[in-house]
């Protein structure tokens, strides 16, 4: 086990009694994250905390969780922050090319818990794959002027694309460098056959090198349903190898990679193919290098979050 804090760079909380479309309608035909009724439910902070037993838990990351009112999810996140002390911090839901997007974008900024925005991009020509309805967002000039008001907020911008769309992320993180950028997902290598890699590798070495992009290692599970530590030794290794410690993190992805094994079995893993490596650079991983990027402020625990406001036990 563990015996330093972990920051849980990635992970969701669900209230079903609000609309989360890509949660409701027709199960079938499973989209590429698998079987998704076990999640068809509320997974609130109680739930969360649960599923982290075992682990000195000194923050976390919410990512929105696609709930059909955006402004509603950040509210209730922060509701929930500021009554539990956990989510740390929250990325929220913005259309960057949609209508009113700089005052939807000012409103959510003035969240005090909110630290970026996330729009998924993710196209794939495979409809149980795509996000979206056209592979040439991320360069669309609507977007991408919604995209340009994200630095002057301080707000920073979740990229989740796939491997081919690697590329454009380069250059869009080239074009804006004040904008600071973190990839979703280690790039989400969905495909693991070595021409693929090579492809996934190759993109991912061409976006390290803007020094405005971090990257978290998530969602292993959800591209890798029946995973091993050996089948995502590698994935993780070359992605700490891009980026370097000190610009990669470690997420859980929860609830959603709650589907393919439990957080301890997933921490573990991190914990056993990372356990050669210098204290200082590990500590980077599961904690540091998200509290820098998403601004956490340090505040010691005794594996129990610490309620917004209070003093921690000593």
């Amino acid at each position: 086990m563990l015996d330093f804090d972990i920051i849980d760079a990635h992970h969701h909380l669900c209230d079903f009694s609000r609309s989360y479309p890509w949660l409701q309608g027709p199960a079938e035909p499973f989209r590429y994250h698998g079987d998704d009724r076990p999640l068809r439910r509320n997974y609130l902070i109680e739930d969360y905390l649960a599923d982290t037993t075992g682990f000195t838990l000194a923050g976390s990351v919410h990512v929105e969780n696609g709930a059909a009112d955006p402004l509603w999810e950040a509210d209730w996140i922060q509701n929930v922050h500021d009554t539990s002390g956990v989510p740390s911090v929250q990325v929220a839901k913005a259309s960057l090319a949609g209508p009113g997007v700089l005052s939807h974008l000012e409103r959510l900024a003035a969240v005090p818990s909110v630290r970026g925005i996330r729009d998924i991009l993710n196209w794939h020509p495979d409809p149980r794959y795509t996000h979206i309805s056209r592979p040439d967002l991320i360069t669309d000039p609507g977007w991408l002027k919604g995209f340009s008001h994200l630095a002057s907020l301080g707000l920073s911008f979740d990229l989740q694309v796939f491997p081919d769309q690697l590329d454009q992320a380069a250059q869009l993180a080239a074009n804006h460098p004040d904008t600071s950028i973190i990839l979703d997902h280690a790039g989400m290598p969905i495909h693991r056959d070595p021409e693929s890699l090579r492809h996934w590798r190759t993109g991912m070495q061409k976006l390290a090198k803007q020094p405005n992009v971090v990257t978290k290692i998530s969602a292993l599970g959800t591209n890798d349903h029946s995973w091993t530590t050996q089948s995502i030794r590698p994935i993780i290794l070359e992605t700490i190898d891009a980026f370097g410690p000190h610009r990669t993190m470690f997420g859980s992805n929860f609830p959603v990679d709650s589907l393919y094994s439990s957080f301890n079995a997933l921490y573990t893993a991190f914990d056993e193919i990372t356990g050669t490596m210098p204290e200082r650079e590990r500590r980077d991983l599961f904690a540091e290098t998200a509290r820098r990027t998403y601004r956490i402020p340090p505040e010691p625990t005794t594996g129990k979050p610490v309620p917004h406001g209070t003093t921690a036990p000593t």
